[in-house]
C-alpha cells in the first residue's frame, strides 16, 4: 500500500468497524495537510506442534481483508488529495503497534475508535488504550463509535482542555491551542477545584473557593505567555468551576469538537498511565478525546 508520508495520521483498527476513528484522522490530515496510515495488528499465538486450530495463514488472510475494507472506506473519505497508506502486524496489539509508531517519520498522533462494550471485553480494550499510553509519547486520540466529522461549512467549534496544575501542564497547553488554532475554534481551558475540608461551613468555602479560582485562572493565563504560544485571533477561555473534574469534562464534551486531557503521571512506572480523570473522560466523552504526554517536548 504505497509508503507512509512524513507526520502522518495513524489509526490504530480493531476487530470492530472504525468509521468514526477513519473520519476523525481523515478529517486532521486534511487540516495539517499530511497523510493517513493504518495499522492492523492481527493477534497472533506462537505457532508449535501443539498450536494446530488454527493456522497463522488464515489469520493473515482476515487481517488482510479487514485492513483492505478499511483502506477502502478511508479513501473514500480522503478522496484524491490526502494519501492513505496501511500495514498489516502479527503479534501483540500493543507491543507491535508501539513498534510500528516509533518506525514512521514522527506520527502526529495515534487515533482508535472507543466502542460501548461489555464489561469483559470493555477491561481487554481499556488494557490496549492504557497499554499505548504507558509507551506512546505522541498523542492518543479516541474517538466514540457516532461521531461524524462536522462538514466543511460549520461554525467555528469549541476545543475544551483540562488543566490540572498550571506549570505541569505544558504540553496540554500546547496541545490544545495548537488544536484550536487548526480549526479555528473557540478554547475553554477548565480547571475544577474543591475544598472537601469546609463543606460544614459553605460561606466559609465559597470566600476560599472564590480567591482560589481567581488565582488559578490567574496562573494559567501567565503560563500561556510564559510558553509564548500564538494566541492572535484566538478566543482563549479560562473556567475555574467548583465541581469533580471529569464530571465537568464529560459535561463539555456534548458542546466540544475536541477534549484534550493530559495522562497521567505516575509515581512508580507500574502505576495507571491513564488516570482516573482521563479514564472516566475516555470512557463517557461524547466527542474525540486527546489524551496527550505530560512530558512530551514543545
Amino acid at each position: 500500500m504505497s509508503q507512509p508520508t512524513p507526520h502522518p495520521v495513524v489509526v490504530a483498527l480493531g476487530e470492530q468497524p472504525a468509521d468514526a476513528a477513519l473520519a476523525f484522522a481523515v478529517d486532521e490530515a486534511r487540516r495539517r495537510g499530511c497523510g493517513v496510515h493504518l495499522l492492523h495488528v492481527v493477534h497472533a499465538l506462537p505457532q508449535g506442534p501443539e498450536m494446530v486450530l488454527v493456522q497463522s495463514v488464515d489469520v493473515e488472510a482476515i487481517g488482510r481483508r479487514s485492513l483492505r475494507e478499511a483502506f477502502d472506506l478511508c479513501r473514500g473519505m480522503a478522496g484524491e488529495t490526502i494519501p492513505v497508506t496501511g500495514r498489516l502486524l502479527l503479534g501483540t496489539v500493543v507491543h507491535e503497534l508501539v513498534d510500528a509508531v516509533a518506525d514512521l517519520e514522527a506520527a502526529r498522533m495515534v487515533v482508535l475508535q472507543h466502542r460501548d462494550l461489555s464489561r469483559v471485553r470493555r477491561l481487554v480494550s481499556r488494557s490496549t488504550t492504557s497499554g499505548l499510553a504507558a509507551r506512546l509519547h505522541v498523542p492518543l486520540v479516541s474517538v466514540p463509535t457516532g461521531w461524524v466529522a462536522p462538514p466543511d461549512d460549520a461554525a467555528p467549534g469549541l476545543v475544551t482542555a483540562g488543566v490540572d496544575v498550571p506549570h505541569r501542564s505544558d504540553a496540554v497547553l500546547r496541545a490544545a491551542v495548537d488544536a484550536a488554532r487548526a480549526r479555528g475554534a473557540r478554547l475553554e481551558l477548565v480547571h475544577s477545584w474543591s475544598l472537601p475540608g469546609l463543606h460544614d461551613d459553605p460561606s466559609l468555602a465559597r470566600v476560599h473557593g472564590e480567591s482560589i479560582a481567581v488565582q488559578e485562572a490567574e496562573e494559567i493565563r501567565d503560563r500561556l505567555v510564559e510558553l509564548g504560544l500564538d494566541l492572535d485571533g484566538l478566543e482563549v477561555e479560562v473556567r475555574t468551576p467548583q465541581s469533580p473534574a471529569a464530571e465537568r469534562l464529560v459535561e463539555a464534551s456534548e458542546a466540544s469538537s475536541l477534549l484534550v486531557v493530559g495522562k497521567h503521571d505516575p509515581m512508580v512506572p507500574l502505576g495507571s498511565h491513564v488516570g482516573p480523570v482521563a479514564g472516566a473522560v475516555l470512557r463517557e466523552a461524547q466527542c474525540p478525546v486527546m489524551l496527550v504526554d505530560p512530558h512530551r517536548p514543545g
